[in-house]
């Protein structure tokens, strides 16, 4: 296993606020990121595909997915490990940990928290073992920070459910085997021309199903993600989450998902600053290392400072999760921050290794595309500064 750079180890002395089973599991997933993982990621990015399936069951093995729920074959983690799990996927590649996210905290936790018990019989097993993949169809073309107003559509027809739509974005959609679809239903009792957002559980071998990859992405590069059809698409009566309406349903699932970035980013981090100190040691400029100029060392102490805070504030969120006291709002601070400090760090590494830097040689600038991504799903930057800011003052400025 690569060896954690140990000067910013001891810098950092976070690894003391952890219990010995959090370093254990941190440590395997690491090693599995070198093992199977960065071998091949420059590939994968530069081919803009990534073999989901072959990696699923993998992930699996390790008792990674949907590891924070309870039975079904699920780990029943804490929220920490969890976190921490993120934290060395994405120091790998922010796509393998969208891939675990999505899985887990998106599709898994609706049929978990919101599925009939037949639902979860017939899927969170397969699911956990990475033998079905799922995804989680919310984010339309025209609505991303505003779902409600998502154009989606299911109507009732007799005993069945009819859906047309469609949806944009969504990660490990061309690979799935089974998608949680939110859709506007029919409900006589609402007034404001909208009815009950209501979620589906849609096998994607279903007809009227259509997934198509999203290709020359200069983000995510090795992740699939995909856009959803539904044109008149049959699902039975006992295809809807039974136990939930409304947005409450899906933004849950959000926030579980966002608790799981504001570790990653912190992943992502890591390993541009790592990369960063190791290439200014190396690298010898006018007969002397780059690391020993004072403009270099100014660079890498605010990187490691940023580090710190936010490498702290994420496993204080995920102790206060693990005690169930966390709100949303505090899990927006915790991906605002990380998202915004993680991207910072990798376009400062990137100066460090000045023209070596562009090069997949190195993972600095893959990972700053990345984050360009990560800084804006599961809620934009503005989202949660509004959010946050709704929690200081006690006012919607939404709209």
């Amino acid at each position: 296993m690569s060896a954690p750079n140990p000067a910013l180890t001891k810098l950092l002395a976070t690894d003391g606020l952890l219990e010995e089973d959090e370093r254990d599991l941190a440590a395997v997933v690491r090693r599995f990121g070198d093992e199977k993982l960065r071998p091949h990621l420059a590939e994968w990015f530069e081919a803009g595909t990534v073999p989901a399936r072959e990696l699923a069951p993998e992930l699996g093995k390790l008792g990674l997915l949907g590891m924070h729920l309870d039975g079904y074959g699920c780990a029943g983690s804490t929220a920490t490990q969890y976190g921490l799990a993120c934290l060395e996927l994405e120091a790998a590649d922010s796509g393998i940990r969208s891939l675990m996210s999505v899985q887990g905290s998106l599709a898994m936790t609706a049929i978990h928290k919101f599925g009939s018990e037949e639902q979860k019989q017939e899927w969170l097993p397969r699911m956990a073992a990475g033998e079905a993949l799922g995804c989680f169809g919310l984010t339309e073309p025209d609505f991303g920070s505003d779902p409600a107003g998502m154009r989606t559509r299911a109507r009732r027809d007799g005993d069945d459910w009819v859906l047309n739509g469609s949806k944009m974005w969504i990660t490990n959609g061309p690979v799935a085997d089974v998608a949680v679809v939110w859709a506007q239903t029919d409900d006589p009792s609402t007034s404001s021309g909208r009815g009950k957002i209501r979620g589906f559980v849609v096998p994607t071998d279903t007809p009227g199903f259509e997934a198509t990859e999203i290709e020359h992405k200069l983000s995510l590069r090795a992740s699939i993600t995909g856009s959803l059809a539904f044109t008149d698409l049959r699902l039975p009566g006992d295809a809807v989450l039974p136990e939930v309406a409304g947005l409450r349903g899906p933004l849950s699932c959000l926030s579980e998902a966002r608790f799981g970035i504001l570790f990653g980013a912190m992943g992502a981090a890591r390993e541009c600053l790592e990369t960063a100190l190791a290439y200014a040691e190396s690298r010898k400029v006018f007969d002397k290392s780059l690391s020993g100029y004072q403009i270099t060392q100014t660079k890498l102490a605010d990187m490691a400072v940023e580090l710190m805070k936010g490498t702290l504030l994420a496993i204080h969120l995920g102790r206060l999760k693990d005690a169930g006291a966390i709100t949303n709002e505090q899990v927006s601070v915790g991906k605002l921050n990380n998202c915004r400090e993680a991207i910072k760090i990798a376009r400062e590494c990137r100066t460090i290794l000045a023209a070596n830097g562009i090069t997949l040689d190195y993972p600095v600038m893959r990972h700053a595309n990345n984050l360009e991504s990560v800084m804006t799903y599961e809620g934009t930057s503005e989202v949660h500064q509004l959010i946050i800011g709704q929690a200081l003052t006690g006012e919607s400025a939404f709209r």
